[in-house]
């Protein structure tokens, strides 16, 4: 089996299943286009906890984590089977280089179910989520997905989710996605240039040196995922981008892909 790949998903507004106006069927566009993974460990921005956590959930609860939504969005339900035993690997793995981690059940909040229901739709593919460490670094968070590296040989793919650029404060969900903010491109144009060029110490470094970095991300929660996929891709990785538009003025819906060279 070929090694798989590891992903970074920006998985948008909790309304990306039943917006028309998002681009929600090229998720399934990108699914249907990779390796079939045997299941998915997904490391979500709203999951927060002091040191990583596994979830250990056999059957994981659909959680609706936002409110003022349409009725149709909490009644979604997304029952994909848990993986258990990808879990206490992963934490296992963790704790063989040096990260304290442990396990406890857990459900798939919207930064997991959304994007799992887009890409693989009929539930079919086992799920266990991982936490990230807000208070941490991207440093941290490439250690982890270095650590997690060998599950990608068990048939687990690894998946950070969250979203390339994320300020809230400076969204306007009016705007059309030609009224974007050039600043977003001048961001994701250095970040994906560094990516290109297998640059993990600017990558690393880049709330000092990428342009407009905290104004893009004032806190780093939603971009930290990135750097566990980017942890646990080949040291010679391919990228793969699938740009899909930048919406609310402030917010790119931007996946990369890091497969096997």
């Amino acid at each position: 089996m070929n090694r798989l790949p590891s992903l970074f998903l920006s998985h948008g507004a909790p309304t990306l299943p039943i917006d028309p106006s998002m681009p929600s069927a090229q998720f399934g566009v990108l699914g249907a286009q990779l390796p079939r993974p045997q299941a998915v460990l997904m490391l979500s921005a709203h999951w927060g906890t002091a040191h990583p956590l596994a979830s250990t959930a056999t059957t994981p609860e659909t959680i609706h984590d936002f409110y003022g939504f349409p009725r149709q969005l909490y009644e979604i339900q997304y029952p994909a089977p848990g993986a258990p035993d990808v879990a206490h690997r992963a934490a296992a793995l963790l704790g063989e280089n040096g990260i304290l981690a442990d396990t406890q059940p857990h459900g798939l909040d919207h930064g997991a179910w959304v994007p799992m229901l887009l890409m693989f739709p009929h539930a079919d593919v086992p799920v266990a989520q991982l936490s990230i460490q807000p208070h941490m670094d991207a440093a941290h968070h490439f250690q982890v997905g270095r650590a997690l590296r060998a599950l990608k040989d068990d048939g687990v793919m690894v998946i950070g989710s969250g979203q390339i650029t994320h300020n809230l404060r400076a969204a306007d969900f009016s705007a059309r996605p030609e009224d974007a903010d050039p600043r977003v491109a001048e961001f994701t144009d250095w970040f994906e240039t560094k990516l290109a060029a297998h640059d993990v110490g600017a990558l690393l470094d880049y709330r000092r040196q990428a342009p407009h970095a905290v104004l893009m991300h004032p806190t780093d929660e939603h971009l930290l995922p990135v750097f566990a996929a980017l942890g646990a891709a080949d040291d010679d990785y391919s990228l793969a981008i699938q740009s899909l538009g930048t919406y609310q003025r402030s917010l790119a819906m931007t996946n990369y892909v890091f497969g096997s060279a």
